[in-house]
């Protein structure tokens, strides 16, 4: 039997009417009301998601919890994401969705979202208050990270191939891009 999900056409989507979306395999989000809809990701993505993610639950404190997608980040009601990788409070945690903000919200850059993560990822992440915003290139290997300032994302870092990353927050950890995508 065929599941029908109709989309508001009158008005912006909701987190409500994300609700409703079918459990495909794509990953939907909302991005002002608009909703965005990707492929699973391939293999080379999910390598340095998996690979990043080790880091990450190797240094993180003790009050924090790394996770992976899918998990809903209810920015507003017309706004609703789910980065590759998010560190959170573990108070925040709860249930099926977060119940506040990541302090770092991580995507990994695909042909389908490159511009997306680019772009309107980032500014939303940046006004609803994300601290850290971090993007992982697989094509160069590279890794930018931006950190909140005043309201506003400012490159802290960034590092290609061999070279190595070690940014502070939300804790200390050292990264090289090009272990992450072996």
């Amino acid at each position: 039997m065929a599941v029908v999900t109709l989309i508001p056409q009158s008005r912006p989507m909701t987190a409500a009417d994300l609700e409703l979306m079918p459990d495909d395999g794509h990953r939907y989000e909302l991005i002002d009301g608009t909703l965005i809809v990707t492929p699973s990701p391939a293999v080379p993505h999910q390598r340095i998601v998996g690979n990043l993610h080790v880091l990450l639950r190797a240094g993180v404190a003790e009050h924090l919890e790394v996770m992976l997608a899918p998990l809903d980040i209810t920015v507003s009601d017309i706004t609703v994401l789910q980065p590759d990788l998010l560190v959170a409070g573990r108070e925040t945690l709860t249930g099926r969705k977060m119940v506040g903000l990541p302090v770092l919200a991580v995507e990994v850059l695909s042909p389908s979202t490159r511009l997306i993560d680019l772009n309107l990822k980032k500014a939303a992440f940046e006004r609803a208050g994300v601290e850290s915003y971090w993007v992982v290139d697989p094509d160069r290997p590279s890794i930018t990270v931006w950190q909140l300032t005043d309201g506003v994302y400012a490159e802290v870092a960034t590092a290609a191939g061999d070279e190595t990353l070690a940014p502070d927050a939300p804790f200390p950890l050292t990264l090289t891009p090009s272990d992450l995508v072996r």
